[in-house]
């Protein structure tokens, strides 16, 4: 039996990379996301271009699109594969509207559309959660994954940015628990910079001297994670817990890409260390 997958916010950046790696595992993956067409976005992508992706990696793409700030398309999304299937597995919680995060200035000299993202990226969580959740149930062993970041516990884009991070991590613990007798996992799981379409474009505009000079992790990464951690007997141990991605990676054998193991930054992102999250901390 195939396993069933949703990630938000699939049609590029890390949503993408995580349904490809799904689809590499086998999965039927549905992803979600607003660009229907090229043009939509001006780094490219659409869900349509992804889900072909994910079949072409082995497992079944499927494409939805789906306006994250629409309670009724999320709600419908959920409907269909309760009818298509009667279950689900895997849900990823990604989507985020990315507003002027990268913008210079305090958060009062910013546009104020940046607070779109607890809008889109912290509500949007919670309500494809609330949908999804009874699928997860029916399938007897669920994961829900937050895509998460150092920022929840470091300063990293500013205030809203901050907070988008720190509340999914919450989020995922307090779903968790009441979860928990369902067989169902809630986790977030911290990415570092990764190699993604947006990064690229806008290392692009830095000179040589100010690129970063530490490997940036692939998007499929945390897909990888992902999926070793659903069919890993730590599901559960692990759950309600906020992740490093890389230290999760560590812990249950999975490499990127190219063979190589990322680093964690839990010591390097400016966050003090007894407040940043681990495998053996959080309960």
């Amino acid at each position: 039996m195939k396993t069933i997958a949703v990630v938000t916010g699939a049609s590029r950046g890390a949503g993408k990379g995580i349904a490809i790696a799904l689809g590499q595992a086998g999965m039927t993956v549905y992803v979600t996301g607003r660009s229907v067409a090229a043009t939509d976005s001006p780094y490219g992508g659409t869900v349509a271009e992804t889900a072909e992706l994910v079949t072409q990696a082995g497992g079944k793409g499927v494409a939805v699109a789906v306006d994250h700030t629409d309670d009724h398309a999320i709600s419908a999304l959920f409907d269909g594969i309760r009818n298509a299937h009667g279950r689900l597995d895997i849900l990823v919680n990604n989507a985020a509207a990315l507003i002027a995060t990268t913008a210079s200035g305090g958060f009062w000299e910013r546009p104020l559309e940046a607070v779109e993202l607890i809008n889109v990226g912290l509500r949007s969580h919670f309500v494809a959660s609330y949908h999804a959740a009874p699928l997860l149930i029916a399938s007897g062993a669920g994961l829900i994954v937050n895509t998460g970041h150092y920022g929840a516990v470091c300063y990293h884009h500013g205030p809203v940015y901050g907070a988008q991070k720190a509340g999914a991590d919450k989020m995922a613990a307090d779903m968790a628990k009441e979860l928990r007798p369902h067989n169902v996992a809630a986790v977030s799981i911290w990415m570092a910079g990764l190699d993604t379409e947006r990064a690229r474009a806008y290392l692009a505009t830095l000179p040589p001297e100010a690129h970063p000079t530490v490997k940036r992790e692939s998007p499929q990464f945390t897909g990888r994670v992902i999926a070793a951690l659903y069919g890993s007997d730590q599901r559960m141990t692990l759950s309600g817990r906020a992740l490093i991605g890389a230290e999760l990676g560590a812990l249950l054998g999975v490499t990127d890409i190219d063979g190589s193991h990322p680093p964690s930054h839990r010591y390097s992102m400016g966050g003090p260390p007894e407040l940043h999250y681990s495998l053996t901390t959080r309960n």
